[in-house]
């Protein structure tokens, strides 16, 4: 390929013509060879060969590199050129790869490099469309990229990142951040993720979104992944010989950890190492590594299932959102996206996605987690929409581990009024321009011990409502900047569960009218007013929302049992499948060992403890039987010889028996030693006589 390259680079140099190259490679080769099988992988990349093969030219050329891909030369080609050839090859990549009978569907990573204009020998082009596929598979596979300098030096910054990275594990570079989840029931720490962080000594912390994409395509992800399982398992160990109550933690699993058929052994072993309960470890990954084949990845989360650990799924609904994989899967608790959570409180639809989420993940007897949450108004709309826990900057950004241990002695939880349920004083909120009104109502109201916040207007309400909990709005209609109907119905928007009052001196009857009839005002009371009515009636206007807030916090509490009973009845079904899959395969190996016993030449008996014969092989059966079925037989009338030979003897011995005048040496040892079964196995050996 080297050779070819070369002269065709200078037939395109004496003719001054452009030439093109470009590198190809199967997106997620690696996870694709370790579920075909290394065999039909080989017979994966023929394939592909000769479907690039069926597109290439006479005077083109290709060719493979061990390790980076195929690699095609392009005489009289421009960049233009190559890239209409890698939309065409796109095309005729997607139809599925027939391996034994079975379909592969693959997709593609294209680099494309031009000489002169890129580089000008076979060598720098290499590098060149190398670097191009490279940020194609960064980009997320199935496209083409065009070379340029940013890419290159991207690659070499990538380079020097890998070689830097290989190093931190020994130099003790590495560490571990744990970010708090909170129970939105509790408020209590309910688990934590463990977080990976790079202090590096010149370039300073360096992202995990930098590097973790550095350490899958060098190959140290699965070092990298065995060094957290370690640093996390150290850890807990460390806070329980401390005596804390140490929350389950969380740990991120790529794609790539995941195909690895000793992931399960290196996590059964290093919990037993350090001596922690498998309960107290999730497994956490994304949809995406469990898409490149689903049967396998389910085969593998029984597997982790079977340990004793935990699974969660993250970033839900950023990818194939599945119902029928979420269904298919053993997880234990799903991750609401922080995109959805980000601007959940200004667009309807994130709303509803996440709602959808947590009611869906319920039904499923999920738990779900909703993170990137960093304000006290979402994390009030998920408690109200029955997100079971939070993560993010709102509770407690990531910490290290000493500042866990100080986070778990002082047993820091959410605030009581952020709670599912709860009691909450009487709060009211007084909005007026005028100062002298809003002294009347405080002194008016102070007397019956309510909670009172005041407003000069109606968008100094809107702030006061974004950062307090209120349950009646009394609010003025003509006021400067936002009348009051139209403050209350900005507030009904926001904060729907309020009671909204208008008490006003001026009267706009049909805006006043409209704005009841749409439920944005609870009531209209006119100044001036009567104190005892004014109190009687804010009193039974509180009295209403109670009652409210009752039928919702019992709504609440119906949910959440029904949510938990879900959870239930789901590990339940797990278990018993579980014991299904056990009774299965003991039966599966009970008839392996029967059958064993049957093909075996020598006289084999099974005897349970009351001397019935419980099993005869064919040998026996063909020495033994005299026309009568000896199952379920008592041996000390259907084989007296035997019963005489092998009674009031110890647990095992051997002697001799006679049985149509052959002398047979008999052997018999006790049963349960590896088992619950209780009685003899016994077997003959005819004594040969020499003459």
């Amino acid at each position: 390929l080297a050779e070819r390259a070369a002269q065709d680079i200078v037939l395109a140099h004496r003719s001054g013509e452009s030439m093109s190259m470009m590198m190809l490679s199967i997106d997620n080769f690696k996870g694709l060879n370790a579920a075909l099988g290394h065999q039909r992988g080989d017979q994966l990349l023929v394939a592909f060969g000769a479907r690039l093969k069926s597109v290439v030219r006479e005077q083109d050329l290709l060719g493979r590199l061990p390790g980076e891909g195929f690699v095609m030369v392009m005489p009289d080609t421009g960049s233009s050129g190559a890239s209409t050839l890698a939309i065409k090859l796109a095309d005729i990549l997607a139809s599925p790869f027939t391996i034994n009978g079975q379909d592969v569907l693959i997709t593609a990573s294209i680099g494309i490099a031009a000489y002169p204009a890129d580089a000008q020998d076979f060598e720098s082009l290499v590098s060149c469309i190398s670097s191009a596929k490279l940020r194609a598979k960064q980009l997320g596979g199935n496209s083409y990229q065009l070379f340029n300098e940013t890419m290159h030096q991207k690659g070499l910054e990538n380079q020097i990142l890998a070689n830097e990275l290989r190093m931190a594990i020994g130099l003790d570079q590495l560490t571990l951040h744990y970010q708090p989840l909170v129970d939105l029931q509790s408020g209590a720490v309910g688990g934590m993720e463990a977080l990976l962080r790079w202090q590096h000594p010149t370039l300073g912390a360096v992202s995990p979104a930098q590097f973790i994409p550095v350490a899958e395509e060098c190959g140290l992800i699965k070092s990298i992944g065995a060094w957290v399982l370690r640093r996390a398992c150290q850890d807990i160990r460390g806070w329980m010989d401390q005596g804390l109550n140490v929350p389950q933690v969380a740990i991120n699993v790529s794609a790539i950890q995941f195909r690895d058929a000793e992931l399960a052994q290196q996590i059964q072993s290093t919990l037993a190492e350090y001596g922690v309960d498998p309960g107290n470890i999730y497994v956490e990954l994304t949809e995406g590594a469990l898409m490149e084949d689903v049967a396998k990845s389910e085969v593998i989360l029984h597997s982790l299932k079977s340990l004793g650990v935990k699974l969660s799924l993250d970033d839900f609904g950023t990818g194939y959102s599945s119902l029928s994989y979420l269904k298919l899967f053993p997880f234990d608790k799903v991750k609401i996206d922080q995109s959805f959570v980000r601007n959940m409180l200004t667009n309807n639809e994130d709303a509803v996605i996440a709602t959808v989420v947590v009611s869906m993940a319920h039904g499923l007897g999920l738990r779900v987690i909703a993170e990137g949450v960093e304000t006290e108004a979402q994390c009030a709309f998920l408690r109200d929409n029955m997100c079971d826990e939070i993560q993010g900057y709102f509770f407690s950004k990531a910490i290290p581990e000493a500042a866990v241990q100080a986070m778990l002695l002082q047993a820091q939880c959410l605030p009581a009024h952020l709670l599912r349920t709860q009691v909450r004083p009487r709060t009211i909120l007084l909005v007026d321009d005028e100062p002298n009104v809003i002294s009347s109502l405080k002194r008016l109201f102070r007397r019956d011990g309510y909670t009172i916040l005041s407003a000069a207007s109606g968008q100094d309400g809107l702030d006061l409502l974004a950062k307090n909990s209120v349950d009646i709005i009394l609010s003025d209609q003509r006021m400067p900047g936002m009348s009051g109907v139209e403050f209350l119905r900005s507030a009904k928007n926001l904060y729907p569960s309020t009671l909204r009052i208008v008490l006003s001196g001026y009267t706009e009857l049909q805006s006043v009218t409209d704005a009841i009839n749409e439920g944005a005002v609870y009531r209209f009371l006119t100044k001036p007013w009567i104190d005892d009515q004014l109190r009687s009636f804010i009193l039974e206007a509180f009295q209403h929302k109670e009652m409210a807030d009752e039928n919702h916090q019992l709504n609440l509490k119906i949910r959440t049992a029904n949510s938990e009973l879900a959870k239930n009845n789901r590990e339940l079904l797990e278990s018993n499948n579980d014991k299904q899959q056990l009774i299965a395969r003991s039966e599966l190996s009970l008839n392996i060992v029967r059958e064993t016993l049957h093909r075996i030449p020598l006289p084999v008996l099974g005897v349970d403890e009351g001397g019935m014969v419980a099993f005869v092989n064919t040998a026996a059966v063909r020495l033994l039987n005299q026309g009568a079925s000896l199952l379920g037989a008592d041996m000390v009338y259907a084989l007296p010889e035997l019963h005489a030979a092998v009674q009031g003897t110890p647990e095992s011995g051997h002697g001799q028996v006679t049985i149509d005048q052959r002398r047979y040496r008999v052997e018999w040892h006790a049963m349960g030693d590896h088992s619950t079964s209780r009685g003899k196995i016994i077997s003959l050996v005819e004594e040969v006589r020499l003459v």
